[in-house]
């Protein structure tokens, strides 16, 4: 049995929220336990009401507003840095929380340690695509400023997290730019163009494509998507502002005749379906790629069904054994 160490104390809502995610996502696998980290007004009587859940009592938290690395470094009892260290010590094998991402990552980065070999984390993510091909963007917001080695290990990193992920037995890599030719980007994305070349010129398992732009994120036409954490945070920013935005001019269309309204009735279904594999809720939220074990962050504004998935892809990512192959492909 897989442990998954889950934050009670992570995100907009309330503990509840947390704890009823928890106990649908030990409903659906019998073969998970769950490590609760957070206060024990929230945690005790819900552990000692579940058979696979127990507590790590916590007494501190991390807030969204809060400076990430002063925050882990002075908040010791946080359920955030409590929770990494858990897994660092053996008690789980992976971590879930929908708190702050930049604390996340600073306290899994040093309570939990890096793959060898591994410069620096990324934050990647599976979004949709067309004909229900999906694919694998990072970084989206881990590191703003990367060397052109990082970007070969961020597609090497991008390329295990797809075959464990989504099955892919050969993924094709594009390189977020301004234009498909090789010869568009600034300075350093030429850079970054010319170390993904060289770095997958005898790969079997990744195939390097070139260059791909902003509207390709959503076709379905690459298995990965690498590029910087300050352009992968912006792209992902202008999709989900472009989503609300698109959600907001449909409920304002209701207003104007009843067939509107009536006619947006009726697509309500598939359109938060639409918004939910946008958020990547159904995947289980962003996934901290590069550490020791699985680390997924979950949505701030989370709900019952985020924080099941987000648990159970954990789980599917230490039965995976994602860590280990990224490593081997690192090596």
């Amino acid at each position: 049995m897989i442990t998954v160490c889950v934050d009670a104390m992570g995100g907009d809502e309330k503990p509840e929220v947390v704890l009823e995610g928890i106990a649908a996502a030990l409903k659906r696998d019998q073969d998970l336990s769950v490590l609760v980290a957070g206060n024990e007004e929230y945690i005790l009587s819900f552990c000692e009401s579940h058979e696979r859940a127990k507590a790590l009592v916590t007494t501190q938290e991390i807030g969204m507003d809060e400076h990430p690395a002063q925050a882990v470094r002075t908040k010791k009892d946080s359920s955030i840095v409590r929770g990494c260290a858990a897994v660092k010590a053996g008690q789980a094998d992976g971590f879930f929380s929908a708190g702050s991402t930049g604390a996340i990552l600073s306290a899994a980065t040093l309570g939990i340690g890096r793959i060898r070999g591994i410069k620096r984390p990324a934050i990647g993510a599976i979004l949709p695509g067309r004909d229900g091909h999906q694919t694998v963007l990072l970084d989206m917001g881990a590191n703003a400023d990367i060397r052109s080695e990082m970007i070969v290990q961020f597609a090497r990193m991008g390329a295990a997290y797809a075959h464990a992920a989504l099955g892919v037995t050969t993924a094709r890599i594009g390189l977020l730019s301004n234009g498909e030719e090789d010869t568009k980007g600034s300075e350093l994305v030429l850079a970054y163009h010319a170390a993904l070349r060289e770095g997958f010129m005898q790969d079997d398992s990744c195939v390097f494509a070139g260059n791909c732009e902003g509207t390709d994120i959503l076709n379905g036409t690459f298995d990965v998507i690498v590029c910087d954490g300050f352009t992968g945070n912006v792209a992902l920013k202008s999709m989900e502002g472009t989503a609300k935005y698109l959600m907001h001019a449909i409920k304002q269309a209701t207003k104007q005749s009843f067939l509107s309204k009536l006619g947006v009735a009726l697509l309500i279904p598939a359109l938060r379906g639409i918004a939910g594999s946008l958020s990547g809720d159904e995947n289980g939220g962003a996934v901290l790629l590069g550490l020791k074990a699985p680390v997924l962050i979950g949505h701030g504004a989370t709900s019952v069904e985020a924080v099941m998935n987000g648990t159970l892809a954990t789980a599917r990512c230490i039965r995976a054994d994602v860590c280990n192959k990224i490593a081997q492909d690192v090596a």
